[in-house]
């Protein structure tokens, strides 16, 4: 058991990549051949000789392809176990020659949905009989080995060559672990897919699936192991990026980028993001990046130090200049051009990493949090609010730079953790205030902040939730804020605007919140 001569060779596979210099070696191996259709063509024109599945089971394809390999001459030659007299008997008794390797990989299901495909489409690419094979090999391990990943030809190949044509029981098992997992992703993009066509986010049973990009060296802490999957939805971002130069990401990297490049995608002007601890430390829009980058510093330098800094815009030579004055840890971006690329070439251990595009910010999507047996789903804010959403709830109504920076704040407040407080003037942020208990304290940590840079003096406030009591808008004013905008909702809200109205302050709700967890 613990090494199989493989004498009998199924394939059957729709991504031919690398499948002739594999089938030559199975047959100067001595292995026998049964293919199907386009497998069987590709090889036979090779020059290899190849024996048809329905002229091994007597029985020919039918209803369009659909049953070609569902026969038990097929799977009593992968399912039979070798070492039980019952079994070989029973093979014997029938016909059934046994089946060693199992090449199959599976219809195009996922990028037949990927490219737009209609319905029926989709449908018909949903591999029967691919799976079951895969399946049937993998249960029977022991005896049969299976692939369903063109990568692992090699690992077979030189097993082979090592073991006169045998593959070991260590191979065969990782080998079917990694067939288990493509079948279950398989069939939970179908799931998923189906789910979708039906509108339902949240069905009874929830399936998922991933592949894994990269392992990383560790998570947010060196004692916690960590990697990177991807989720096979192809919205541009961290994930699927191009690094072009730098050392490898780290788990807090890439969870930093993510958020850093989310806010940023928020906005029409050309504007910059730098995130610290996946809160933002500074963000402005501007006619330049390079304008939004410079006051998105300014707004806390400190805190800027090994930050991550992202962009709306190609990266140009000038904003690299400028960001390379500085220690950062990433750069994102959806492009950068030859000068931008050369002043980072100087910095070896600056990851820059290009997405070739931006997310679009209201796309509609899932987001998932695990906890203690079981995990929370939710769809992705893509909440907005524009100008005509906000009700003056105070007796001055603001200026029209107010409310521009209003806007400007309320998104911000969308990325930050809650209790989140932004003060913003021009069009950039001056003091954040972000994951604190009590809102009062949000207030006052973003002044204090504040208060060595460019302090918050005839600035306007956001809150990402209604102000409980008034003491919190209070603390905001006495920062100097002229303008607040805030959700409402408050069982105190006539107390809070009150407290605005007996300063000047002008206020707006938006009848919608942005907690952040």
């Amino acid at each position: 058991m613990a090494e199989t001569k493989i004498a009998r060779a199924l394939i059957s596979v729709s991504d031919k990549t690398g499948l002739v210099a594999f089938g030559e070696f199975l047959a100067e191996q001595g292995v026998r051949l049964l293919s199907t259709g386009g497998s069987a063509r590709t090889l036979r024109d090779a020059g290899l000789a190849v024996t048809e599945v329905a002229d091994h089971t007597d029985f020919p394809e039918m209803l369009d392809g659909r049953v070609k390999t569902l026969h038990p001459k097929i799977h009593g030659g992968i399912l039979g176990r070798r070492d039980l007299d019952a079994h070989r008997m029973a093979m014997e008794a029938h016909d059934i020659a046994p089946i060693d390797l199992v090449v199959v990989n599976l219809y195009p299901f996922e990028e037949t949905v990927a490219r737009g495909a209609d319905f029926e489409e989709c449908v018909e690419n949903i591999d029967i009989g691919g799976p079951a094979l895969i399946r049937a090999a993998a249960k029977n391990h022991d005896f049969v080995t299976v692939i369903n990943d063109p990568t692992d030809y090699d690992a077979v190949t030189a097993e082979m060559s090592d073991n006169e044509g045998a593959t070991t029981i260590e191979l065969r098992r990782r080998l079917a672990a990694t067939a288990y997992a493509r079948t279950a992703a398989y069939d939970a993009n179908i799931s998923a897919w189906f789910e979708i066509q039906r509108g339902d986010a949240f069905p009874t049973r929830m399936a998922g699936s991933g592949v894994l990009k990269q392992k990383l060296r560790y998570g947010e802490n060196p004692h916690q192991e960590a990697a990177l999957y991807l989720s096979g939805r192809s919205r541009p971002g961290v994930a699927l990026a191009n690094q072009v130069q730098g050392k490898e990401l780290s788990y807090n990297n890439i969870n930093d980028t993510d958020a850093a490049f989310e806010l940023v995608a928020e906005f029409e002007q050309p504007a910059v993001a730098i995130i610290k601890h996946a809160n933002p430390c500074g963000v402005a829009v501007g006619e330049t990046t390079l304008d939004a980058y410079k006051q998105a510093h300014a707004c806390d330098p400190v805190s800027a130090f090994g930050g991550i800094v992202a962009l709306n815009r190609p990266l140009d030579g000038d904003t690299a200049r400028a960001i390379g004055e500085i220690f950062v840890e990433v750069v994102i971006a959806p492009d950068a051009d030859t000068e931008a690329r050369a002043v980072f070439e100087e910095k070896k251990n600056l990851r820059l990493l290009l997405t070739g595009g931006m997310p679009t910010p209201g796309a509609v999507g899932i987001m998932m949090k695990t906890i203690a047996g079981g995990f929370l789903m939710q769809g992705r804010d893509s909440g907005k609010i524009g100008r005509d959403d906000l009700k003056f709830v105070t007796k001055r109504e603001p200026t029209e730079r107010e409310i521009e920076d209003m806007l400007f704040a309320f998104k911000v407040c969308k990325h930050t953790k809650s209790n989140a407080i932004i003060y913003v003037r021009d069009s950039g942020t001056v003091g954040i205030g972000a994951g604190q208990m009590s809102r009062v304290d949000s207030s006052q940590i973003a002044a204090l902040k504040a208060k060595d840079h460019l302090g918050t003096a005839d600035s306007v406030v956001a809150s990402d939730a209604f102000f409980p009591f008034s003491d919190g808008l209070i603390a905001a004013i006495e920062a100097g804020a002229t303008a607040v905008i805030q959700p409402g909702g408050s069982i105190r809200d006539e107390e809070v605007i009150a407290a605005a109205d007996d300063a000047g302050v002008a206020m707006a709700f938006t009848g919608m919140r942005h907690f952040r967890h």
